[in-house]
């Protein structure tokens, strides 16, 4: 996040220039300091000259794709300095939004898109990746361990590594534990959403949760069908 008195800045990637211009029109008058390019390899050589603190990403680009960018971008950063990602792609292209989410990214909005949803998804992420206000304690059930203040999260003795999204999600079941949360109470707190539409976004960072979380048994997230999820121990246990 940027430090207190200064606008936050943000890369906006895309071939398409009408979007790029669209795009800083309206983080501009949002509070926003912008620079927009319109190529992977521009994306990179403008990440080092100036760091952002958030990348609008789109995914098809003339030379380096997103995902390539987003690949090199991880590799050169280390986990407590990631880049907030969003992503824009083609709508329905599901293998993006999924390939997308393996890459770390925070968030992906399909085209064509509203540019107030887009502002208040940067807004959204923005917050995440701000952190949570630290404690001396830590939150545990089960086997199940996360320190607020280092942001580690352990799975019977064995250190997780989680993106800042699935920090925050695992962060509010856990927080809740054995009580069942519906889907819009997990989208409202996690990502900030107040439109609907989003259930897909849960769906697929629970998915990648769980192959990290209950990589060991028992399972600790599970599905409560037509209301939403609930970290808690299976049922006898």
């Amino acid at each position: 996040m940027p430090d207190a008195g200064k606008k936050p800045f943000v890369l906006v990637v895309d071939d398409e220039e009408h979007i790029t211009e669209l795009v800083a029109m309206g983080l501009g008058y949002n509070g926003f300091d912008v620079e927009r390019v319109g190529s992977g390899r521009a994306a990179l050589e403008a990440i080092d000259r100036r760091r952002p603190d958030l990348i609008v990403l789109d995914v098809m680009q003339p030379d380096l794709d997103g995902f390539e960018v987003a690949r090199r971008l991880r590799q050169s950063e280390g986990a407590a300095t990631r880049v907030p990602v969003i992503f824009l792609t083609a709508r329905d292209q599901t293998r993006d939004k999924v390939e997308g989410l393996r890459l770390g990214s925070d968030d992906y909005v399909t085209k064509p898109f509203s540019i107030e949803e887009l502002v208040e998804r940067v807004k959204a992420v923005l917050r995440r990746s701000a952190g949570y206000v630290t404690g001396d304690h830590r939150l545990t059930y089960a086997d199940l361990e996360l320190d607020d203040e280092t942001r580690d999260v352990w799975r019977a003795g064995q250190l997780i590594e989680l993106t800042p999204t699935e920090y925050k999600l695992l962060h509010y079941l856990l927080a809740n534990a054995r009580k069942v949360l519906t889907r819009d109470q997990i989208l409202e707190h996690v990502w900030d959403y107040t439109f609907a539409g989003n259930a897909s976004v849960l769906e697929t960072y629970i998915s990648y949760l769980r192959h990290k979380i209950d990589a060991v048994e028992p399972p600790l997230i599970h599905t409560v069908r037509g209301v939403g999820y609930s970290l808690r121990l299976p049922s006898g246990q």
